[in-house]
């Protein structure tokens, strides 16, 4: 520190970097010649961590080097800064730490910066962070690749998940083909061979790229989109018996006002098809009274929809298994669906013959997406929190921040930890 003064109601301190750090390049470091004092408007200044409510700038004048290395012109590099960034490294530590904890808006106000700065503070620190923590997609050997949805569903990010820790390692905008094979190649033929196990849903276009790059890898489609399918096969049998009630039933005029006292009041067949979503996609053991009620309707009035019910469950309980139980009762399930004359489980039953390898893949090494589909549920906290961001790169920076392997730790913290 050279020295102190106050101006404008902020604290105001003239420094200068060590001899060390005289004559290098801001952009990559390396030490080069002194060039000139670039546009002559003087001393710059840099946002620093506030003092009892004022702030704090420390003030240098800088100048340019020509650096050997860029074979390029660049101004100085400066030791309490990033190149181009107007805020101290402790100063943008805060704001990052601050903006996982709030949205933009609050640390904008409470930092006194614009709301935009906060989003470019929180790309600089993640990429500090990402420089000296090491490549994330080293030693991968368990994933999980899923895509989420942004911006009210209108947009995708491709999710890549350490199964190991729990981690995102790799998250990009886009859930197309050529998406995924962006993270493979990006990964790299050596460490492709080292992946032995892929969670994923039934996507086509994840299957054709794991059969592409990773040839030694297992695929394990996730017990719950697998569930899922049967969900929604349940639910279009139910929707199209409600359609044939619906037609079939005559046209009753409702009486005018409440029904008499002790008069039964008159359920159609498809209203009861209508009112037994839940009571038909719950299972058995989560059963109400009432809904044990409505099945018992089901089973008499429609025994083809109770029938599909069956066939959901039957399906749900061969996860539970051990994988030679599973593989014997899976068979048995297809060749059940296969034979059932219902048209959604006879097609779900050629599905599920498709991906048969890798479901009893996901019973053998009881592998799952459960994990990447907590981590979706943070990445949508994440967004919500902030309101919505404008800038793509920001978001996907903020997502590694808080569900990856990079930590961000208050000033004092890391000194703390490195004493």
């Amino acid at each position: 520190m050279d020295k102190l003064s106050i101006e404008d109601n902020s604290l105001v301190i003239d420094v200068h970097p060590t001899k060390s750090f005289r004559h290098r390049c801001g952009l990559c470091g390396h030490r080069g010649t002194f060039y000139d004092y670039g546009n002559g408007k003087g001393p710059r200044l840099w946002r620093s961590t506030d003092f009892e409510g004022h702030k704090v700038f420390l003030r240098y004048s800088t100048y340019r080097v020509y650096c050997p290395h860029c074979k390029a012109v660049h101004s100085c590099k400066v030791p309490w800064a990033a190149h181009g960034s107007r805020f101290t490294h402790k100063f943008e530590e805060v704001t990052t730490w601050f903006a996982l904890q709030m949205n933009k808006s609050a640390t904008s106000s409470y930092m006194r910066i614009a709301w935009r700065s906060v989003g470019e503070i929180a790309g600089r620190v993640k990429d500090s962070i990402a420089s000296t923590a090491g490549d994330p997609l080293d030693g991968l050997v368990n994933i999980g690749i899923d895509e989420t949805s942004y911006c009210k569903g209108h947009k995708y990010m491709l999710v890549v998940v350490n199964h190991d820790n729990g981690k995102v390692v790799w998250v990009h905008e886009g859930h197309d083909k050529a998406t995924v094979e962006l993270f493979f190649e990006e990964l790299g033929p050596e460490r492709c061979k080292k992946i032995m196990l892929v969670s994923c849903d039934g996507a086509r276009t994840i299957r054709d790229c794991i059969e592409k790059y990773c040839t030694n890898a297992k695929r394990c489609v996730d017990p719950f989109h697998v569930v899922e399918w049967t969900m929604e096969a349940l639910d279009q049998v139910r929707a199209e018996f409600r359609r044939k009630a619906e037609a079939e039933e005559p046209k009753v005029k409702r009486d005018r006002g409440r029904p008499k006292k002790g008069e039964e009041k008159k359920v159609s067949l498809s209203q009861i098809i209508k009112d037994s979503k839940y009571a038909v996609g719950k299972a058995p053991e989560n059963l109400t009274e009432n809904q044990r009620k409505k099945l018992e309707l089901i089973e008499i009035k429609c025994p083809v929809l109770f029938r599909a019910r069956a066939l959901k469950e039957s399906l749900r309980v061969i996860f539970s298994m051990e994988y030679e139980q599973a593989k014997g009762e899976l068979d048995k399930w297809i060749a059940w669906a296969r034979r059932c004359r219902i048209k959604a489980f006879v097609e779900l039953q050629k599905k599920i013959k498709r991906h048969y390898d890798a479901i009893l893949a996901s019973i053998r090494y009881g592998l799952s997406n459960a994990r990447i589909e907590a981590t979706n549920n943070k990445i949508k906290f994440v967004i919500r929190m902030a309101y919505g961001f404008r800038n793509t790169k920001n978001m996907l920076d903020m997502v590694m921040l808080k569900c990856g392997c990079y930590k961000v730790s208050l000033p004092w913290e890391k000194e703390k930890t490195a004493a």
